[in-house]
This record gives structure tokens, C-alpha cells and sequence, in this order.
């Protein structure tokens, strides 16, 4: 199992790559770190926080695509009818924009810190955007 530690805002993960689903964007995602960013909370998907990507072109399709991630699952939407994002359910989310329902490519699943899931996700509703960074343990 490959681990990858995950700070947003005041909380530690740990997170295990999904190399067996989605090869191509976990070898992607892997030449970014360490990644740095914000993660703001979504505005149509539900308890979920995000990172906008814009109209960055990762080269990636779709493999291990889901519109209803679990919490703590991230999901990479590699663009198409909306931007480029990152996703993290922390509880109930259906993955959509202003364009309708979206699938991402899960990627990466929080294994340690589960319990700071939904204390992070309110933090970000409520207080703003959050600092995460991604990086080799």
C-alpha cells in the first residue's frame, strides 16, 4: 500500500494511493508533489471541500470514476464540461457543478484521521478556505 500524508488546515491524514483503479491518475497526481493549495467547500455536491484547477490539462480520462464518493475519498475530475478540480467528500456528496452531475477518477482514500473529516469540512464552510498539502510521508 503506497501512503501519501495529507495536512488541510490543523488536521493530519494519511491516504493510500488506488494505483490497482486508477493507475494513470495516481502516477499523475504522484509527479505534482509536493503539492501545495487551498481547499475551499463545495457550492453543489453536498459536504465535500474542493480544489479548483481551472482549465489545467492533466492528460487524464476517466478510470475508477464515481459521482458519489465516500468520506474521505478524493477524486480527480480530469475537465470536460467543467473545470479541472479535486474533490474530498467528508460526508454526503453527489458530484455535480453548474454544468449537472460530474464523475472523478478516485484516486487517493484518507485510511488515518478519518474522525477530523467533518470538523475539517466545517471549518471550511465556515471559516473559508483551508491551506492543504499533499507530500511523501
Amino acid at each position: 500500500m503506497s501512503l501519501i500524508d495529507v495536512i488541510a488546515g490543523p488536521f493530519t491524514f494519511k491516504a493510500k494511493f488506488e494505483d490497482e483503479n486508477a493507475p494513470k491518475t495516481c502516477a499523475k497526481f504522484r509527479s505534482l508533489l509536493p503539492y501545495k493549495e487551498r481547499i475551499i467547500h463545495v457550492r453543489w455536491s453536498g459536504e465535500g471541500c474542493w480544489i479548483p484547477l481551472g482549465d489545467l490539462d492533466l492528460g487524464l480520462g476517466y478510470e475508477n470514476h464515481t459521482s458519489y464518493p465516500a468520506p474521505g475519498q478524493f477524486l480527480l475530475y480530469p475537465g470536460g464540461i467543467s473545470e479541472t478540480e479535486i474533490l474530498l467528500a467528508y460526508g454526503g456528496v453527489q458530484f455535480a457543478s453548474k454544468m449537472g452531475q460530474l464523475a472523478g477518477n478516485h484516486f487517493l482514500t484518507i485510511v488515518e484521521g478519518l474522525e477530523n473529516l467533518v470538523p475539517l469540512g466545517k471549518m471550511t464552510l465556515w471559516q473559508g478556505a483551508q491551506a492543504i498539502e499533499f507530500r511523501n510521508p
